[in-house]
């Protein structure tokens, strides 16, 4: 039975000055998205900076994380490996730590066959946690069509998928549509940007970065209510900055900045290859977070 829906923001990694991990910072991180009313959390994801950590820090991320949720909401932990061994032993090192549920991308340095993409989803969902596979053809250079996607949810332990293949929301409806499995559901990425027109389309939730679950909650609680104006209205206002966010190469950095902003951590420092803002980069995020009129935590006034 899937555990997974609503609102999963997946969190930064805060690192201090030098390039260390920030764990009080990650602990403050995580504190806020429970009082911001969120439905899970994730780490070690793509808006996670995952690619330039370590193994021990994965595993002290994640305990860290579970730590502070203590059950109270799902904790999803990314896997990103490049074959089967590898995403076994990260799904076995994320169940160790406290993860719920796996959320998986398919290999990619060698691209998997048909026959290959089931057995290498079966292999990870027998370690344990549910199992979410990352459609995320942008990224991996590996796409999924509708009918592989419910396939997948056959697997016994594979209970959703995030779809990130534009346009999301047709294929959200394409999958929704074919789902033959009670239990198997589908969720938005790609930072939330096509969140309303998902629901629409029938996902469960979203799984966004973690900069704004105080404002995207209200969002989905209003839709969910059937107050579709008000969370067009309220959604219209956020599309700026989650739009933003989607930058190739800086998206790590806006989402810290945003961060630093807010008072959740201290330091907006990012990994190579990612990249800090650049003085025209900061002012245009400046300018929206302005009209935002958005002061530390007190939100939209």
């Amino acid at each position: 039975m899937n555990t997974v829906h609503g609102l999963v923001p997946i969190l930064a990694t805060p690192f201090l000055p030098d390039g260390s991990l920030d764990l009080p910072g990650l602990r403050r991180l995580t504190e806020f998205q429970l009082a911001s009313g969120v439905h899970g959390v994730a780490v070690l994801g793509m808006a996670s900076e995952a690619f330039a950590l370590t193994a021990a820090e994965r595993r002290l991320i994640t305990t860290t994380v579970a730590e502070v949720v203590t059950g109270a909401v799902p904790l999803v932990a990314g896997v990103a490996a490049t074959s089967t061994v590898t995403a076994v032993e990260q799904a076995t090192e994320a169940a160790a730590a406290g993860a719920d549920a796996v959320m998986v991308l398919p290999p990619y340095m060698v691209a998997p066959s048909p026959a290959q993409l089931p057995e290498f989803y079966a292999a990870v969902a027998a370690v344990g946690p549910e199992v979410m596979v990352q459609d995320a053809p942008g990224a991996t250079g590996v796409a999924m069509s509708p009918q592989q996607l419910v396939e997948l949810g056959r697997i016994t332990g594979v209970t959703s998928v995030k779809v990130e293949a534009p346009p999301t929301a047709p294929k959200v409806a394409a999958v929704v549509d074919r789902i033959d499995e009670p239990g198997f559901v589908v969720l938005g990425g790609q930072n939330a940007q096509f969140l309303l027109d998902e629901l629409a389309a029938g996902a469960v939730g979203s799984m966004p970065a973690c900069e704004i679950p105080d404002l995207l909650a209200p969002v989905l609680t209003d839709w969910q209510a059937g107050l579709y104006d008000d969370a067009r209205a309220r959604f219209d206002r956020l599309l700026p900055l989650l739009v933003y966010g989607l930058q190739t190469g800086i998206a790590w950095a806006v989402h810290k900045e945003v961060l630093v902003r807010r008072g959740l951590i201290d330091h907006a420092t990012v990994r190579v290859p990612a990249r800090d803002l650049d003085s025209r980069a900061r002012a245009g995020l400046t300018a929206i977070l302005d009209r935002l009129e958005m002061t530390s935590l007190t939100g939209i006034r």
